[in-house]
């Protein structure tokens, strides 16, 4: 009897004590004020060079804005094959396919490059040239945006996507998201020059400062810093936390993707406003078509991205490429913004509709990405 009360009282304890521990709350997770950038500028030189690469295909592609200055195509297949890895590893298949081989984009802004331009239904032989500072094809596409803006979702969100998928979360994978989106851990919420080159936002981190007011505590700027933040806090609490580690990701994704919809939004504005005026001059024409494949190449570059990594999907992308005359598989016709604006405009009111719809922006959200906010606040 006395040995039943010995293991009656043990199993009684062990109970207790079970019961104590499963009924200990788990620590809620620490999220400091700021990111540590201390392993950043070591773990992320493969990001950090991957923006480089970019930077210099698209400064190659920028000569041609010059009508004295001819652009190769061997120098901008040499420019997006540079690198381990190199732009053209990291890219979308996709994406891939339609920069490179003859007729490719790279082929279609080196025969453009030389020449000037008109806004005008193409004739037979042309091949596009300069006009109003910005060099376009036969079309009036400019290539330009689509090499360098669709790379943006095409080169480093899939990359990002990639690192994700991956699985391998270790505290330098925050470093490495962090650093391919443009951002650096000095967040200074800027890309302009007055903030030094070390540190100063770049990519979609450039564009997701000008889309926010720096006195908006929900930025979207502000919104995806936070979010950093807590990847990092998450990833270096370990396993218990993995699932605030997954909420950050997720959330970083869908802002990554509402920093680029806002800034075609703002690109879409742009033209409506420079359009709708009497009379715009050959540069303010030109500036349009500049900012229409602007966000021609924004939303562009985000097809075929997995849709478990997008919330676009890629029939809503079609839609949008159609309004903006740039269908993914049918010849352009951007001209017509400037040759027929009246009835083409209407178009990009109808993106702007469509992109508010797909990411629940606010009619004041909608107002508020007219604005170069970095301009605007002078930062």
């Amino acid at each position: 009897m006395k040995r039943f009360s010995t293991i009656l009282g043990i199993f009684v304890l062990l109970c207790v004590a079970a019961c104590k521990k499963k009924d200990t709350p788990r620590p809620a997770l620490q999220i400091p004020e700021s990111y540590d950038g201390t392993n950043y500028a070591t773990n992320a030189t493969t990001q950090r060079n991957l923006l480089n690469q970019l930077s210099a295909l698209t400064a190659e592609a920028q000569r041609g804005r010059n009508v004295a200055n001819i652009v190769t195509k061997s120098a901008l297949d040499n420019l997006f094959n540079a690198g381990n890895p190199s732009l053209a590893n990291v890219v979308t298949s996709y994406f891939k396919g339609r920069l490179e081989g003859t007729g490719g984009w790279f082929d279609e802004l080196a025969k453009a490059s030389g020449n000037t331009y008109t806004p005008a239904p193409p004739t037979p032989g042309q091949q596009g040239g300069v006009f109003g500072g910005y060099l376009f094809d036969e079309n009036g596409l400019e290539i330009e945006q689509l090499i360098e803006k669709g790379q943006f979702g095409a080169t480093l969100y899939k990359h990002a996507t990639d690192l994700i998928a991956a699985g391998n979360f270790t505290e330098a994978t925050a470093d490495q998201l962090l650093a391919i989106f443009g951002a650096t851990p000095a967040f200074p919420n800027s890309g302009s020059n007055k903030v030094d080159a070390q540190i100063r936002d770049r990519a979609m981190a450039n564009y997701a400062a000008r889309r926010s007011d720096i006195n908006d505590p929900n930025s979207l700027y502000l919104q995806i810093k936070n979010q950093f933040i807590k990847l990092q806090a998450a990833i270096k609490a370990g396993a218990a936390y993995n699932k605030e580690r997954d909420e950050a990701i997720a959330e970083i994704k869908l802002l990554w993707e509402k920093i680029n919809a806002a800034t075609a939004i703002n690109y879409c504005h742009s033209v409506i406003s420079t359009l709708s005026q009497t009379n715009p001059t050959d540069a303010q024409k030109g500036s349009a078509l500049h900012a229409l494949g602007e966000a021609i190449g924004f939303i562009h570059g985000f097809r075929t991205i997995p849709q478990n990594h997008k919330k676009i999907t890629d029939a809503q992308i079609d839609e949008l490429l159609v309004l903006f005359n740039a269908p993914y598989n049918a010849t352009p016709t951007c001209y017509t913004f400037v040759t027929d604006a009246a009835n083409q405009l209407p178009k990009l009111q109808q993106a702007i509709s469509k992109l508010k719809n797909i990411y629940g922006f606010s009619d004041a959200e909608i107002e508020s990405f007219k604005i170069n906010w970095v301009n605007q606040q002078q930062r």
